[in-house]
């Protein structure tokens, strides 16, 4: 085995580092998909740098819900960015092996800017809300001052809820195996090695997912059904279409984001004799968000759209 050891007081052994073996049963060719993820991971970098730069430098756009969607650009880069370089250094250069400390640290990363994108899409959706629903007050709801509060909230919580799941991590006993068939350090990849009991880890990721996502979710559904509720009620049909309109993009992403996460944790529960659909599901869920996020709001949504030309046009003329 490739496996580092060192000794215990207990005669046992515990791994100093795990080994990320890649994508299960294509590890021959699995370099090829480097290039692919690579050119995805440059255009999610540099279309959310270019809703950041458009939404800072287009006086328009200085909206609660340009900033939520500014604030949702940079959850995504440090998504991708804490998953897709690992990936890279495996596919390019073999560089399997990841120290424990790190292991856990990215499983803690992980967790914590996949909480704050759901955070983001219920900020945004009660954004959707007051605007709809209570238009008039909306200037005296949806403040500055909110949004702040909003975004210190939802990191907060999302940096402190998650904290058990790598500590949990940390505490299981790794004696014998210490290669994961995976890309990245998941929290259920990493406990499968463990000598001991991993059920405290499994119900705490559950527990956590309900009360954080779950709830998220929640109040999700329930923004957008006083919306429908309110939007039926309107005597014109153009004013539907525009209220609707400015809904599509984030029901879009909210849809995806969250079927994303059901499929993968279900995949994970069945249990499936292929272990490459798992993974790959996994990793493609922490990916394709970030890169599929700007590209749906620029596509839907006009004042967004000026704005990246404005940017591209100040751009010319200074050249």
């Amino acid at each position: 085995m490739s496996a580092s050891f060192k000794g215990s007081n207990s005669s046992k052994f515990q791994v100093s580092e795990f080994i990320l073996m890649g994508l299960p049963g294509i590890h021959s060719w699995q370099h090829w998909l480097s290039l692919p993820l690579a050119l995805l991971y440059l255009s999610t970098i540099g279309a959310n740098i270019l809703i950041l730069t458009t939404i800072y430098q287009d006086p328009a756009l200085k909206q609660p819900m340009y900033l939520f969607l500014g604030i949702l650009s940079v959850v995504d880069m440090g998504l991708a960015t804490t998953i897709v370089p690992k990936i890279l250094a495996i596919f390019w250069f073999d560089a399997k092996a990841i120290s424990l400390p790190e292991c856990f640290a990215q499983i803690y990363a992980i967790h914590c800017f996949v909480g704050m994108e759901s955070g983001a899409f219920l900020c945004m959706a009660f954004d959707r809300y007051v605007a709809i629903c209570h238009p008039l007050r909306y200037p005296l709801i949806v403040t500055d001052s909110f949004i702040i509060k909003a975004t210190l909230f939802m990191v907060l919580r999302n940096g402190l809820c998650v904290i058990p799941v790598p500590v949990l991590a940390a505490q299981r006993h790794y004696c014998s195996r210490n290669e994961i068939e995976h890309c990245l350090c998941s929290n259920l990849g990493v406990t499968s090695l463990a000598c001991d009991d991993r059920r405290p880890n499994s119900i705490c990721q559950l527990v956590l997912a309900w009360l954080g996502m779950g709830s998220d979710l929640c109040l999700i559904i329930l923004s957008y059904a006083l919306i429908l509720r309110s939007v039926l009620r309107l005597s014109s049909a153009e004013a539907v279409s525009k209220a609707l309109s400015t809904c599509s993009s984030h029901l879009i992403l909210i849809f995806f984001f969250y079927t994303a996460i059901v499929v993968v944790s279900v995949t994970h529960l069945a249990e499936t004799k292929n272990a490459l659909i798992p993974v790959l599901l996994n990793v493609l869920h922490n990916i394709i968000p970030p890169s599929l996020n700007p590209i749906v709001y620029a596509l839907r949504n006009k004042e967004l759209r000026e704005g990246f030309q404005k940017v591209f046009y100040l751009g010319l003329q200074t050249k």
